[in-house]
């Protein structure tokens, strides 16, 4: 109960505040929030100081540089003014009398002045720049012991105390923005501390009874005073006359009411259940169900409201009783929204796929102490009305609040648990290096962060630490929620996305869907900061600092500064794209240049068109780079031998786009490798292969080595075909068949015509070649194969014989044969040969036999066999 108890102890400063008899600092920091010092104000304004300030709070005088300052800047910051607001700040800091409240009043008019210095300070920019130039362009100051022209040295000092005159005010705005900066920081170096302190105050154990008395009296008080008003309400004749009057329709607004809080839950889910299982879970569906899932939230909430409209209607009760009524739809929305997202978080309707993974009974648990630590925060909230509006102090509501930390402790314990059995319940072993690993992990860390805290809470406010108990429970339980509603939003919008772009998945594991994750938790973050203790100035100080940027050299880089950038940038960018499209459909066809030619101008045209665009967006953005050319020089050398191959095939590209020795779609060879040029990049080149592989070759290798281009000034290119005839056939016969051949196919030129070469005698065959040029080179493969169909059809119709290689197999030593059957046959084996036809020893046999077997029917052994050249003997037709 931290936080509301924060909000009753402002309340109650600011009753302490009305009263009189304050101490000298509470009044100087009632002057600094009720006007005096203000922004803006001038010396002569009556007004400026309020009231006399005592005789020990004398203002010095303002020195000469700070009226000067004054002067030289018509509407700038009134510096006699903030030197009295900077002094009374430091004395009410020095004598920390003063309020948390008036500390924070403080705060922000401290923040007022600085805003105003910070923009005084860009004041005469435009001039201040120009007397710069002017004094640049006299040129460099004379050195020492040397003389200047006269009129050079006048001008160069008129301008010289020009600028000092305008940086006067700058300087002044500058000292006093790092003034009332370093007064901001020591306002919040106070309010942290006391936040510690009254965090870490302890107290009486709620463990005594002995102290329990005094808040239990109190409490029974406020209800002694609730039935005391209710009965004076009742008495009245006035309010009974208005309640005989309005009975009805507070009767028909309260019957509403009580019907949707009983039954809008399960109308709700009903719906959504509907939905799904009348549509198969379409996206439109999944998304349609989740906006009514809502209504399990807003219809009971409505109902509620209607309640206690209806109570009001009535006009029973008084004071307190109005205020208990008002605080009701607080709990309501506390108490519908943690059974809201308990629902959502551990569903018993799919409407979106669970962030968690558990059983029917987990899931039914989970739903349940969601709704206790709504339960929980809502009588706290309850709690807390009755302090600010009733007799119940701030110590006896502190004791109260000692159940109600343990009721969120032991809410806080289950939800920690059943975060820890999350995905551990299949047994299956987490993958961590995967994104539902890495969740799984995180989701385990905070449900052990949560069960740690839930028993911590209870015993420090057992020790009489109950504020700190308090914060144990109520901040964990807090990050829960926001962490749900960030889970949920997550899912509802990857699904979003998945529609918009027609996808049947959700989308979750898509780098968009990512993207989005990651914005929504960091839009979650400063919500999480507030829960843990940050206040709302320590935000807007960060803020301040983001939109400031930061420093590199004499340049600030703001966000402003990136997002004009990258406005600019884009906008070239596009312009270029529009410019290359112009090119490549308008302009480039109607010219005589090749495709390579083309290819290589909107390459040129992109790389141009980026670099201006790069070199114009940092112009626009003000970013003044030239304080890193000291930097970039001396990191130039050591990148220059890290990256000299990298540089090497950069200049090589450029090299191929502007000379063409290859083109986009060209035939080359180079290397070991041989295909199509598909893309000519800034550092290496695609080619791609006949076998449809795609080789990354760099581009200082097509440079440097030896590339043979097949189609860099025509299509055209030679084939040759090789033939073969037998022994006998006509020569003459045959070259006229070919060359009928090849001059009959469409592709093959006429002029040179094709040839025929008789090419020579070889082993198996008479051998010709056909040599012919081929309209287009990238056909060679199919008119190659035409061109030997049709050969072999024109030598059927004619006769001519194909040949094919034929070898005889003759045996060195034929004796060795004679005495191994002779052997045998003494032997007494049998041996079984062909008779010998005298005459006919040496010829060969009607089908050629191996080896191998002739050795084995004859009972030779490996030795015994001898080949010429692998068995080959003469070759000659047969």
């Amino acid at each position: 109960m931290s936080r509301p108890m924060h909000l009753l102890r402002l309340w109650l400063v600011i009753c302490a505040l009305a009263l009189p008899g304050a101490g000298v600092a509470q009044s100087l920091a009632d002057d600094l929030v009720n006007g005096a010092g203000e922004p803006g104000a001038t010396v002569s304004d009556p007004d400026v100081a309020g009231d006399a300030p005592s005789e020990d709070l004398t203002i010095p005088p303002v020195s000469d540089s700070l009226e000067a300052a004054s002067l030289s800047l018509p509407g700038g910051p009134d510096y006699v003014a903030w030197e009295k607001v900077a002094r009374q700040a430091e004395e009410v800091l020095d004598s920390d009398g003063a309020s948390s409240l008036a500390l924070e009043q403080l705060r922000d008019r401290l923040v007022e002045w600085r805003t105003e210095f910070q923009n005084a300070q860009s004041s005469n920019a435009g001039r201040i720049d120009i007397l710069r130039r002017q004094i640049e362009a006299l040129g460099p100051a004379p050195a020492e012991g040397e003389a200047e022209a006269v009129e050079l040295a006048q001008r160069r000092e008129e301008l010289t105390s020009q600028l000092s005159r305008l940086l006067v005010p700058i300087r002044a705005a500058e000292e006093a923005y790092i003034r009332a900066d370093g007064l901001i920081g020591q306002v919040d170096t106070v309010l942290r501390e006391r936040q510690t302190r009254e965090l870490l105050d302890v107290g009486p154990s709620p463990l005594f009874p002995t102290n329990w008395i005094e808040p239990l009296e109190q409490l029974a008080g406020v209800r002694n005073t609730l039935s005391s008003n209710l009965r004076s309400s009742w008495q009245n004749g006035v309010q009974q006359a208005a309640l005989r009057k309005n009975i009805a329709p507070a009767i028909i607004v309260a019957l509403i009411g009580l019907i949707l809080v009983l039954r809008g839950r399960g109308w709700s889910m009903a719906l959504s259940e509907r939905l799904l299982t009348r549509s198969n879970r379409q996206q439109s569906t999944v998304i349609f169900a989740m906006l009514v899932s809502i209504g399990q939230l807003v219809l009971p909430q409505i109902g509620l409201v209607l309640i206690v409209a209806g109570v009001q209607i009535t006009g029973v009760g008084g004071l307190l009783t109005d205020q208990i009524l008002r605080t009701i739809p607080v709990m309501g929305v506390l108490i519908f929204g943690a059974r809201w997202l308990g629902f959502h978080s551990f569903p018993k309707i799919e409407i979106l796929p669970p962030p968690l993974e558990h059983d029917a009974a987990q899931r039914r648990a989970g739903r349940l102490w969601a709704t206790m630590a709504g339960v929980s925060g809502a009588l706290g909230a309850l709690l807390v009305s009755l302090t600010a509006f009733s007799g119940i102090t701030e110590e006896a509501a502190i004791f109260l609040n000692f159940p109600l930390i343990l009721l969120g402790a032991f809410a806080l314990f289950r939800l920690g648990q059943l975060l820890i059995r999350h995905n551990r319940e299949s047994g299956e072993e987490i993958d961590e290096q995967t994104s539902k690993g890495f969740r799984a992990r995180v989701v385990h860390l905070i449900g052990r962060a949560a069960v740690l805290m839930a028993l911590a809470g209870p015993v420090m406010a057992a020790l009489g630490y109950l504020k700190a108990g308090d914060f144990l429970i109520s901040a964990p339980l807090s990050t829960l929620a926001v962490l749900a509603v960030v889970s949920l939003l997550q899912r509802f919008f990857s699904h979003l996305w998945a529609l918009f772009f027609g996808r049947q998945d959700d989308g979750s594991d898509g780098l968009v869907a990512v993207l989005i994750s990651f914005f929504i938790l960091v839009l979650a973050l400063p919500l999480l900061a507030l829960i843990w203790g940050a206040r709302v100035a320590d935000l807007t100080e960060i803020w301040q600092q983001f939109l400031g940027g930061f420093t590199i050299g004499e340049s600030t880089i703001s966000p402003s500064n990136f997002l004009l950038f990258a406005v600019v940038f884009v906008l070239g960018y596009l312009l270029t794209r529009l410019l290359q499209g112009a090119l490549r459909t308008s302009v480039l066809p109607k010219t005589r240049i090749d495709t390579g030619g083309r290819t290589a101008i909107l390459s040129g045209v992109s790389y141009i068109g980026i670099f201006l665009a790069a070199v114009i967006a940092i112009t626009a953005a003000g970013i003044d780079l030239s304080s890193l050319a000291i930097v970039a020089g001396a990191l130039s050398v050591g990148i220059g031998f890290g990256l000299q191959t990298i540089v090497s095939n950069f200049v090589s590209g450029i090299i191929l786009l502007i000379e063409r020795p290859i083109s986009e779609g060209d035939w080359i060879s180079s290397g070991g490798v041989m295909g199509i040029v598909k893309k000519i990049s800034v550092r290496s080149t695609r080619i791609e292969t006949f076998d449809k592989t795609d080789v990354i070759v760099p581009n200082a290798d097509l440079i440097s080595g030896q590339v043979t281009n097949y189609t860099k000034t025509n299509m055209s290119g030679r084939l040759m075909v090789p033939v073969g005839v037998a022994y006998g056939s006509d020569t003459r016969r045959v070259a006229e068949i070919l060359q009928a051949v090849a001059e009959e196919h469409p592709i093959v030129i006429l002029n040179p015509p094709p040839q025929v070469v008789f090419t020579g005698f070889g082993a198996d065959s008479l051998d010709f070649e056909i040599r012919v040029i081929l309209r287009d080179v990238f056909s060679i493969i199919v008119v190659q194969t035409e061109i030997r169909h049709r050969i072999a059809e024109r030598f059927a119709e004619e006769g001519i014989e194909i040949p094919f290689a034929q070898r005889d197999l003759w045996l060195r030593n034929p004796e060795a044969i004679t005495a191994a059957i002779s052997g045998a046959k003494a032997g007494g084996a049998a041996v079984e040969a062909e008779p010998v036809v005298p005459g006919t020893e040496a010829s060969p046999p009607k089908a050629p036999e191996s080896p191998s077997r002739a050795a084995a029917r004859a009972g030779l052994t490996e030795g015994d066999l001898e080949g010429d050249g692998g068995g080959g003997g003469g070759g000659g037709d047969r």
